[in-house]
This record gives C-alpha cells, sequence and structure tokens, in this order.
C-alpha cells in the first residue's frame, strides 16, 4: 500500500476539497435542515424510494415497540436470509445480515454463529438508540438480504459490494466502488477497512483503488487487481441517483445503490453527508468537478440532461477509462 499524503500545496493544485469545504458550501448551502430527515431515516428513504419507482431492497417488518418484538422470530425465517439495521443509524453501525438458519441460531454474512437470543438482544440495543444519530429511540428495519451479482466476486470479500454515487444539484459527478475485506467484517465501509474503487462516470469501468487512505492496485484479501471491470447496469444506476434529487430535494447526497443477481440495482440508502474519500479513490479532486455544477441551473433539466451534464463535465477533466 502506498501512502497518500501530498502536502497541502499540492492538494490545493489537484482541487482537493477539504470536510470544512464540503460542509459550508455543499452540505449547509445545499441541504435543508428540515429535509434531511428524508435521508437520515432510513424507513422514509424507503417510502420516497418506492413511490418514485427505485427499486429497493424489499421490507420484510419493523420493529418499534416490545410488542412488535413478538414478530421477531418469523421475521428471521425468511428464506434467503434478512438484514437488520436501525432506521436511524450511520456508517454501517448496527447492521448484522442473517444468511440462513442453523442448529441452535443463524448464521451471519461474516460466517459466524449467532442465537436468537443474541439476536433479541441486538434488536432491543437498535431500539434503544445506540446506533441512532443522537442516539434517540430507534426502529429496526428487517429488510430481505440482498444477494449480489459474481460480477465483482475476484474483487471482494465477503459481504455486500456497493456503488455510491455523489450527486450535485441532481446532477452525478463522481463514483465509486465499495468493497468488503476481512478486516472490514465484510462490509463496505471505508472507515471499518473496506476498499473504495473509483469509476470512470462515463462507462462504470473501475480504476485504481485505495484502503485507509492509501493507494493500492489489488484487492488486500484476494489479491485480484482492481482496474478494468465494467460495472452492469451503469446508466440505470446513474438515474437511480439522479432521481434521489428530485425525491429529497436535497442538493448535495449520496445514493448507495446494490445489485442483486436476480433483481439488478437497488438502492440502499442515501447520505446527506457523503464524505469526501472519493477524491482519494478516484485520485482526484473534487473542485474541477463541482464548479460548473454550481455555476448551472439545473433546476429545469431532466434525469437524462443532468447525466449528460455530469458526464461532459468528467470527460472535460479526464480521458475516459476502458475495460480490460
Amino acid at each position: 500500500m502506498r501512502p497518500f499524503f501530498p502536502s497541502l500545496a499540492e492538494l490545493n493544485r489537484k482541487g482537493v476539497m477539504g470536510l470544512n469545504e464540503r460542509n459550508l458550501r455543499l452540505v449547509t448551502e445545499l441541504n435543508p435542515r428540515h429535509l434531511m430527515r428524508l435521508v437520515n431515516d432510513k424507513s422514509i428513504t424507503k417510502n420516497l424510494a418506492i413511490a418514485a419507482g427505485i427499486p429497493t431492497p424489499e421490507l420484510v417488518g419493523t420493529i418499534r415497540t416490545s410488542w412488535d418484538m413478538r414478530g421477531l422470530a418469523e421475521m428471521l425465517a425468511r428464506p434467503g436470509g434478512v438484514a437488520i439495521k436501525p432506521a436511524n443509524g450511520s456508517q454501517g453501525n448496527g447492521i448484522l445480515v442473517i444468511t440462513d438458519p442453523v442448529a441452535g441460531g443463524y448464521r451471519l454474512a461474516n460466517g459466524q454463529r449467532i442465537t436468537f437470543s443474541d439476536l433479541r438482544f441486538h434488536v432491543m440495543n437498535i431500539r434503544s438508540g445506540m446506533y441512532s444519530l443522537g442516539g434517540l429511540p430507534d426502529t429496526a428495519l428487517l429488510e430481505e438480504r440482498v444477494r449480489f451479482a459474481e460480477v465483482f466476486d475476484d474483487i471482494s470479500f465477503k459481504g455486500v459490494p456497493d456503488i455510491r454515487i455523489i450527486v450535485l444539484k441532481g446532477v452525478p459527478i463522481v463514483a465509486m466502488l465499495r468493497l468488503p475485506t476481512a478486516v472490514s467484517d465484510g462490509k463496505a465501509n471505508l472507515h471499518k477497512g473496506g476498499v473504495g474503487v473509483g469509476l470512470d462516470l462515463t462507462s462504470g469501468v473501475s480504476r485504481l483503488g485505495m484502503q485507509y487512505n492509501g493507494l493500492i492496485d489489488q484487492h488486500p484479501d484476494t489479491g485480484n487487481p482492481l482496474m478494468g471491470l465494467k460495472t452492469p447496469f451503469w446508466e440505470e444506476m446513474l438515474s437511480m441517483a439522479a432521481q434521489a434529487y428530485d425525491v429529497t430535494g436535497l442538493g448535495y447526497l449520496g445514493a448507495d445503490i446494490v445489485i442483486d443477481a436476480d433483481r439488478g440495482p437497488l438502492l440502499l440508502e442515501l447520505n446527506g453527508r457523503p464524505g469526501i474519500a472519493i477524491q482519494v479513490a478516484n485520485r482526484f479532486g473534487l473542485r474541477a468537478h463541482i464548479e460548473p455544477v454550481l455555476a448551472r441551473d439545473t433546476s429545469g433539466m431532466s434525469v437524462a440532461e443532468r447525466i449528460a451534464f455530469g458526464q461532459e463535465v468528467y470527460l472535460s477533466v479526464h480521458a475516459p477509462v476502458s475495460a480490460s
């Protein structure tokens, strides 16, 4: 792994955006606080997506009260497994993925066994607010388990890879593939040790990647190269991400999308404060992609026009990347 710690002057020259700039220019200016609940609460996000025709993992059930706990065993018995997550969680905390029942309990996606009592205790912790934003009482969501497509098998370690697309004023501007690793416990979150791989915005072809802000060319567990893999359903995913702006009204957001082996791309969640490590994964700064979009009135543009505009801006800065 090669470190990625250039000087401050070099970062500025490359147009790299810092957290303070992101917060002041993008989050504060473009995301009204009263709209943030639409993405902070995953149950609201799911309902908005369904109403807009954006496919999402099927909701098996919700647990808000002690009375709802009586249905937990039935929800867990769903064929194909379920994912348990806090409605108001963040950074992948509190999420458990159940693959199938085993003697005396259930099998998690990471291969470990867990008892029903342990699962019940975990759900109670979710309800108590242990994983929620602000520590407030929360709701546990149980969704169908995504059985991810085999396209990323060679560069992923268990878990579910996802694609994050950052959208500015309804315009997709940058994207990356997030891959689970052994150290991330099968989760794709970068702060847990997942791998981020930059994606060419015009084609969905993978570029070189990063882990812990260091530059890598191969997946740390599989040893396979990260560059040159074509992401399927690329135009569909760009459209889903662009539509997220229309259903939430948030001018700066990240759309996290997974590819199910049977259903294709599914919107997993939206983030009103997407991180900036995506710059390291793509190995370029965001400013050159942000300035033209901030300067353009996108309010009258269709989804297709906004996608085309984002790709036009991308091509004005970078040469396209082809699949190997």
